[in-house]
């Protein structure tokens, strides 16, 4: 069948109870399967507006349409290129940022203010490791990386943790310092107006990387964007600092500045759970009954069986086994199953390769995985 129209690849069936993985199928869609590049399966194409669905309806019908390997790096490419420029103009907009308030900083002495400056030139910096693991994303695969490099993203997760942490750590020492000795701090108006600012900032990089994170699948991104909007926050509590100082409250301003390392820890908290359930292939379930569901409405499955998916970097993957007619032809049930995949990939998005195993209705006593039973865990 090596002349068939479509170029299918029989991989280890990674996907079921069988820790060998014998005959699972996977369908790789070459540039001779009648179907045309560039046409991809994210929430963005199939989630916008009615014209946008409308044009894709009309193009999926009149041009030929591919899932091939080269369109997904593309795609991929496209996601990690839109991340990187996300990162670029927030570290912009927060390196002006941190720049202006620590000019207010040494000139008025704020220790709540230097822990939100502290914060926020740390979240700065985190686009660092985000920004080497969405290069490191584009890479192709190799025969010892096979999934290619996209788990960069949740190593780059992890180095956004730390940095947190180490920025809680130094923001509650200054603080506790200030408590202990305790100075009088000047140019008020200063440190408000540097407030504003702190506050203004973070929250447009907050809704801007929470945005371009949701839409590409990056939950590095998203939790870098929750980090981002607890600063503007603390911004303000820089402010409500600043009026109990010229109320003549001198204790106001290190109060402020351990407020402050407890927002930055409930921000750590949420940005771990984050990234753990990453790291521990965790998906929406909704992600999951959708594709269920879109399996079910292919003609020839019988029943669906398990379905399991796991995120590499901001890109889906699938594997599934359905159950078809135990008297189809090979080819017959080759294309259920290359139907089963398309279905997959149009329904779920970000998804960018499904493996599906397809297993025949019984016909009589014979269990077709008889063979893998004593590989079955206990």
């Amino acid at each position: 069948m090596s002349d068939h129209d479509h170029d299918h690849t029989h991989e280890p069936r990674a996907a079921d109870s069988h820790d060998h993985g014998h005959g699972g199928h996977s369908h790789a869609h070459g540039d001779n399967d009648g179907h045309s590049r560039g046409h991809g399966h994210d929430g963005q194409e199939h989630g916008g507006s009615r014209w946008s669905r409308l044009r894709h309806g009309v193009v999926h019908v009149v041009t030929p349409h591919s899932h091939e390997a080269g369109d997904k790096v593309d795609s991929a490419m496209e996601s990690s290129a839109e991340g990187m420029r996300t990162l670029w103009i927030s570290l912009s907009v927060l390196g002006v940022t941190t720049v202006l308030q620590a000019l207010v900083v040494a000139l008025s002495g704020s220790v709540a203010l230097l822990g939100d400056t502290i914060h926020n030139g740390a979240d700065a910096l985190t686009a660092v490791p985000l920004g080497i693991a969405f290069i490191l994303g584009r890479r192709a695969a190799t025969r010892r990386f096979t999934y290619g490099f996209g788990r960069a993203e949740d190593l780059a997760g992890i180095a956004i943790l730390l940095t947190i942490t180490a920025s809680s750590a130094l923001a509650a020492y200054t603080a506790m310092d200030r408590l202990l000795n305790p100075r009088e701090i000047s140019h008020l108006s200063a440190v408000a107006a540097a407030a504003v600012v702190g506050f203004v900032g973070n929250e447009w990089v907050a809704r801007y990387r929470i945005r371009t994170g949701r839409k590409i699948g990056s939950a590095a991104l998203v939790a870098d964007g929750l980090h981002a909007r607890t600063d503007g926050f603390t911004s303000l509590a820089v402010l409500l600092g600043a009026g109990g100082a010229a109320l003549g409250w001198q204790l106001a301003d290190p109060i402020v500045g351990l407020l402050i390392t407890v927002a930055i820890l409930l921000v750590l908290k949420n940005a771990a759970k984050e990234v753990f359930r990453r790291l521990m292939d965790a998906v929406d379930p909704a992600l999951v009954d959708t594709a269920e569901t879109a399996l079910r409405t292919v003609p020839g499955v019988k029943k669906v069986g398990e379905v399991r998916m796991r995120w590499i970097g901001h890109q889906l993957r699938a594997e599934a086994t359905i159950v078809i007619d135990g008297s189809l032809s090979l080819f017959s049930a080759h294309q259920v199953a290359v139907d089963a995949e398309h279905a997959l990939l149009h329904a779920v998005p970000r998804l960018t390769a499904a493996l599906i195993h397809p297993d025949p209705t019984r016909t009589g006593e014979e269990d077709p995985h008889a063979a893998l039973a004593h590989h079955q865990a206990a």
